[in-house]
């Protein structure tokens, strides 16, 4: 009977400490309950082994951002069956308390977290809104009350008259023309916002470094580095992504649910698809 007791006070015991420890020391215990080992984890999240092990360690500083540091942390707790957004608030937790340098993704996407909202990408799209508001207000103004300044010669010549009016027209088309270059820009800022519950995704340069790796849920968004070479991304539901060019919607990748592997995603690649697709 004092055996028993003390095997029960004993789990208690573990139980009391386990939920005071650290994020990085509940996400271990959890593994080593489950026998599990990190290359296991590795291979089910497709989170490189180092990246875990600072987790379990606590040095976040070692990843890429804060973003990574809470979106491998939620991937880790769902391997192991721990409750995702008690460990994300944890290591938001943490984090606070040591800091940590800035998130390469600006803008709120923490991979898997679907407590962030995307926010530069709709920062974009109201400031360009606005520009075009205000070009258009200024030249309603200027047509409409700067005719009031001075009145016209009854002589005035009709053909005249219609010829001011052309130029003014191409004036302004030009203007438009001159303007959209500049929202969707060879060199932009690309924005992928997840729509639906959820879906794997990989980005990654060509031959090169991988950019992310992960789930991403609804509302999740991941802003393509704009120093990437030929970054590219592999899902196997890229009809759930939307896309953005500095803050402007262009196509998406696919209309239907079928896996996309080696897609371009630069801002030149992307204009470059919807120019083929135009053209067809």
């Amino acid at each position: 009977m004092d055996s028993e007791n003390n095997s029960i006070d004993e789990t208690e015991g573990d139980l009391m400490e386990t939920a005071s420890a650290g994020a990085g020391d509940r996400l271990r215990t959890a593994r080593e309950t489950r026998r599990m080992e990190l290359s296991h984890i590795a291979a089910e999240t497709r989170i490189p082994v180092r990246h875990l092990e600072a987790i379990e360690a606590g040095s976040y500083d070692t990843l890429p951002s804060r973003t990574y540091a809470i979106g491998f942390a939620r991937s880790y707790a769902r391997s192991v069956g721990l409750d995702e957004k008690s460990i994300a608030d944890a290591v938001r937790g943490e984090l606070a308390e040591g800091g940590m340098h800035p998130s390469v993704m600006a803008g709120g996407m923490e991979p898997g977290d679907a407590d962030k909202l995307p926010s530069r990408g709709l920062a974009w799209f109201g400031a360009f809104a606005a520009l075009l508001l205000a070009i258009g207000v200024i030249a309603f103004a200027s047509t409409y009350f700067g005719a009031g300044v001075e009145l016209p010669s009854l002589m005035a010549d009709s053909e005249e008259a219609d010829g001011a009016g052309t130029d003014q027209t191409e004036a302004l088309a030009s203007a438009d023309e001159t303007a959209a270059p500049n929202a969707l820009s060879a060199d932009g800022q690309v924005v992928l916002t997840m729509t639906g519950d959820e879906a794997w995704v990989r980005f990654y340069e060509d031959g090169g470094e991988r950019l992310f790796e992960g789930v991403m849920q609804d509302g999740d968004t991941f802003e393509v580095p704009l120093g990437a070479e030929d970054p590219r991304m592999n899902t196997g539901r890229p009809n759930l992504f939307d896309v953005t060019i500095n803050g402007q919607a262009v196509p998406p990748l696919a209309t239907e649910m079928v896996p996309v592997s080696d897609a371009p995603v630069s801002a030149l690649a992307l204009l470059a698809r919807g120019s083929e697709e135009t053209a067809n």
